[in-house]
């Protein structure tokens, strides 16, 4: 191909070119410039050599490249080649030499660079241009600006590609489907989560969403109405089948898609798989609902059931029966084998309560050893007493606990819906009222709630409230009984005992209200009373006296298992300034078999505060014989049971020898309560009893007269 090589003329002016040429291209100026005005571009003639050197350039140049037309008339400033962009010139030289050869006209959208440095986008339409003889002579075109376009496109491209690498690799599923249920485009995701192995096999495995898809056929319903209703769908959760059968759960956000006019197009939306999460939302639901040793409905799930109950009692007219069990020996068995015997004990009961039931009853284990049966669909109350019975039997039968035998058996109590109650909360609590009672009266046995059990229990829960009155007002205070020391005939101390003097009404007896305060444990408050205000009225009578002066102070079972014990006695005698020595504790005997090691633990933590202690109600344990030796005390205190019928029961006689032996053995001192008569008092100082407390020596009376008794 041939080259054009002419002399430069002058600027805006054409090259000496062929006659033929140059009056072709004075025609079309005059048309060019007045075209080219009208659009951001300008147009061109150059000669197809290695500068692109120019022959003609419209007024557009300048605007366009930023440099007048006759710099690039010169061929020496300024060319086209030089402001291609380097990344473009092969693409340009490519596109026009295939239109040269193919004698074709070209389009070439390209970048250049501005006289300002700027990046230009221009789009070039050109024809090359050919001699009598067919040689390329020259190309002539219109280089357009379309930067705004370029770029927008560009962003427009960035944009999608975005989006398809979001869509594409998205891990939440995303799909476009039809309103009556076909797929549209889903993602990869999707595909995934269905357990499909391809977009196709998807395709070909799910045609109907409704019938294919959702494990259950009405969830597609929902989905649409909700849809219908709003415009799109939130959150919204259901479980689908998966290729292989599989049903998973699924969250699922979607939207309407329409037209300008309105009309639904498809929906579009994302899926979710929450199988997982909604696994671990009904494992803690269960484990919420049940007992995590027994597997068994607990507490929470017992209120609901029992609801569910009373419900279809009150639609059949029949009756719900809540029975409270309580393993007789559990915590015997449970401190001296250990909790992981309690706890293949309690799994053993579950299953044989369980057995002993219907499958439209329920079995809870509250907790520790108690259980509560829910039996629904009653008609006689003849059929509980048969069940109960039952499980009694099942409950008694031999136990194997680590290669031993052991027979176990427990106390019910029986409320009855509607009979006893309508509320639930009354029916619970009546049936625990009535367990109690059966506990109380032998154990192995079952207790219908009666009437006067809710009498008790009204009174048992307004003596409660009444209680814990009396500890804001003041109402409690300490009588005295004195003892009196066999060797001397002299008062060797004094026992603090708890009265209740409400105000304006007849004085409480102890025997009434501390049972109930050991039930809901407002012993520790009152026992926390008792202990502090003896030290301090302690400490005035060691004053008035001139000498010391014990007083015992009695710690009940409850009292002595809070581990703050031993820290509220040494705060006592720090706060009232008492010598130890003048404070006696007594506990009882049956504090001992809750927990022997740390019974014995917390007597020698007593004792090293200096601290005197005693036994008390000695004789009427389990086992206290066989840890007697490691007790610090200083005083076995013989319970009245054995004093009180000493003139009518001989057999007595043998026991107290037997008691006062033993103590002595042990060096420790024994005192005899209860003494009434002097009787009594002369064969207790026979048999060398030392000490004597009882209604023959004093009552219990009010610290100014017990100033008066001692003083005389």
């Amino acid at each position: 191909m041939t080259m054009i090589n002419s002399a430069m003329i002058l600027p805006f002016q054409r090259l000496s070119l062929s006659a033929s040429l140059h009056e072709k291209m004075c025609d079309a100026d005059r048309m060019m410039n007045a075209v080219l005005k009208n659009i951001n571009g300008m147009g061109y003639c150059c000669l197809y050599d290695s500068k692109w050197t120019m022959v003609y350039v419209s007024e557009g140049c300048q605007a366009l490249t930023g440099y007048e037309g006759k710099s690039f008339l010169s061929g020496h400033e300024i060319h086209m080649e030089l402001i291609t962009h380097p990344e473009d010139r092969e693409y340009v030289r490519r596109t026009i030499g295939e239109a040269i050869n193919t004698q074709q006209s070209f389009v070439a959208e390209y970048r250049i660079i501005h006289a300002s440095g700027d990046i230009i986008w221009v789009a070039e339409r050109g024809s090359p241009l050919y001699d009598e003889a067919g040689e390329i002579e020259a190309i002539e075109g219109v280089l357009q600006n379309i930067t705004r376009r370029k770029l927008s496109e560009i962003a427009a491209n960035q944009a999608e590609e975005r989006y398809r690498s979001i869509f594409e690799n998205a891990v939440e599923g995303i799909y476009q489907t039809t309103p009556d249920g076909s797929y549209l485009n889903f993602n990869p995701a999707l595909v995934k989560i269905y357990g499909y192995e391809s977009t196709n096999d998807l395709i070909q495995g799910v045609a109907d969403i409704n019938s294919q898809l959702y494990a259950h056929p009405k969830k597609r319903d929902e989905f649409i109405a909700i849809m219908s209703t709003h415009g799109r769908v939130v959150n919204f959760e259901a479980e689908v089948r998966r290729k292989d059968g599989e049903v998973i759960w699924i969250s699922e956000n979607a939207r309407e898609v329409r037209d300008k006019e309105g009309t639904l197009l498809f929906y579009e939306g994302t899926v979710e798989d929450i199988t997982e999460r909604k696994n671990h939302e009904r494992e803690l639901e269960y484990q919420s609902n049940h007992d995590a040793l027994t597997g068994l409905p607990n507490r929470t799930l017992l209120v609901d059931r029992l609801e569910q109950y009373i419900g279809l009692a009150d639609r059949y007219h029949s009756k719900v029966a809540i029975a409270f069990i309580d393993l007789d020996q559990f915590k015997l068995i449970n401190d001296s084998m250990g909790h992981h015997a309690g706890d293949e004990l309690l799994k053993t009961m579950a299953g044989r309560l369980s057995q002993c039931v219907r499958d439209s009853d329920t079995v809870v284990r509250l907790g520790g050893d108690e259980f509560v049966l829910l039996l629904t669909g009653l008609h006689e109350i003849e059929d509980v007493a048969e069940s109960m019975q039952r499980v009694l039997t099942s409950v008694a039968e031999p136990c194997i606990l680590e290669s031993r035998t052991f027979i176990i058996s427990c106390s019910i109590g029986i409320s009855i819906y509607p009979d006893d109650a309508k509320d639930p909360g009354a029916l619970l609590k009546y049936a625990d009222a009535a367990m109690y009672k059966s506990k109380q009266s032998g154990r192995n046995m079952f207790q219908f709630y009666t009437e006067e059990l809710n009498k008790r229990l009204m009174e048992r829960l307004d003596m409660e409230y009444r209680m814990r009155q009396a500890i804001e007002n003041g109402e409690f205070l300490l009588h005295y009984q004195p003892k009196m020391d066999f060797a001397t005939c002299k008062v060797c101390g004094a026992e603090a005992l708890i009265r209740w003097q409400p105000a304006n009404a007849p004085m409480i007896s102890p025997a009434s209200f501390i049972p109930i305060a050991e039930e809901t444990g407002l012993i520790e408050e009152i026992g926390n009373y008792v202990l502090n205000e003896a030290c301090r009225q302690a400490v005035e009578l060691n004053t008035l006296l001139g000498e010391k002066f014990t007083i015992a102070v009695n710690v009940s079972p409850r009292q002595f298992r809070q581990t703050s014990l031993v820290s509220s006695v040494q705060a006592a005698l720090h706060l009232s300034g008492l010598d130890p020595a003048c404070l006696e504790l007594e506990i009882t005997e049956s504090s001992l078999v809750d927990d022997t090691k740390s019974f014995i633990k917390t007597l020698h933590e007593l004792k090293a505060l200096g601290v005197k202690l005693a036994i008390d109600d000695f004789g009427t344990g389990y086992s206290s014989m066989a840890y007697l030796k490691d007790f610090p005390v200083d005083r076995l205190k013989i319970d009245q049971v054995f004093v009180s019928h000493l003139e009518t029961e001989p057999s007595n006689v043998a026991i107290l020898k037997a008691i006062i032996a033993l103590g002595h053995s042990l060096g420790m001192r024994v005192i005899a309560e209860g003494v009434e008569t002097a009787y009594q008092q002369a064969f207790l100082h026979g048999i060398g009893c030392d000490e004597l407390q009882g209604y023959y020596f004093s009552k219990p009376i009010p610290m100014d007269k017990l100033e008066a008794f001692l003083q005389r």
